[in-house]
């Protein structure tokens, strides 16, 4: 499974490529500002700093919603980088997009998908990948996590090559989760992977070793 780090903090970015297990980076529009990021400008320039630090795919985000729009955006992100991915909606004019940039092999990402139909007419698009976000669904009382499994079936039964990239993922027993049931790819906060780190036993397991070299050493 692929570990995606969402955001568009460079100092996060970077600390999660230390780790030496970051596949790529996902943002959005939500996530530059949060950074201070706005204007065309600024963006583009906030998009190649990411690719300056990691060596995988980065999600760059198209603002329009109608077809034209969509095509113009998102060839001028796909030229700014090879490891750029035009994220798209899931919307009408974003299936329509998803299709023409297939066609020319710029890489895409459906975004902002909640139900097994639109992820089944992303693949049929062309997608590369398609975000299912799961922690928008569990916050209205919906299993996010069984969406993926659904997903996931789907996409086996027809041998379909779009990768689901568990999106909105909020805390590590959703990457644990994502990992049984095949996601191809998580994304979420800094603080999510760094907890798949963490015991009480090798805390306490450790400081055992160190007291005991103390000792034996003292």
């Amino acid at each position: 499974m692929k570990f995606f780090i969402d955001t568009a903090n460079l100092e996060q970015i970077k600390e999660a490529e230390a780790l030496g297990i970051l596949d790529g980076v996902t943002t959005n529009p939500s996530l530059m500002a949060k950074e201070g990021i706005t204007g065309e400008d600024n963006i583009i320039n906030h998009y190649k700093k990411i690719c300056d630090i990691v060596d995988g795919d980065v999600s760059a985000e198209v603002i329009s919603t109608d077809y034209e729009g969509m095509i113009k955006e998102g060839e001028a992100l796909a030229d700014l980088h090879p490891n750029i991915v035009v994220k798209v909606p899931m919307i009408k004019e974003g299936i329509k997009a998803i299709k023409y940039f297939s066609t020319k092999g710029i890489r895409t990402n459906c975004t902002l998908v909640f139900s097994v139909g639109q992820a089944l007419l992303a693949a049929k698009a062309g997608a590369t990948y398609v975000s299912p976000f799961i922690g928008r669904l569990d916050d209205i009382s919906t299993d996010g996590l069984h969406l993926i499994e659904e997903i996931r079936l789907v996409y086996d039964n027809y041998d379909y090559e779009t990768q689901i990239l568990a999106a909105s993922v909020r805390h590590t027993m959703h990457i644990i989760e994502c990992a049984k049931i095949g996601s191809d790819v998580i994304t979420g906060p800094l603080s999510a992977i760094e907890g798949l780190m963490k015991h009480p036993l090798t805390d306490s397991g450790l400081a055992t070793f160190l007291a005991d070299y103390a000792k034996g050493n003292s």
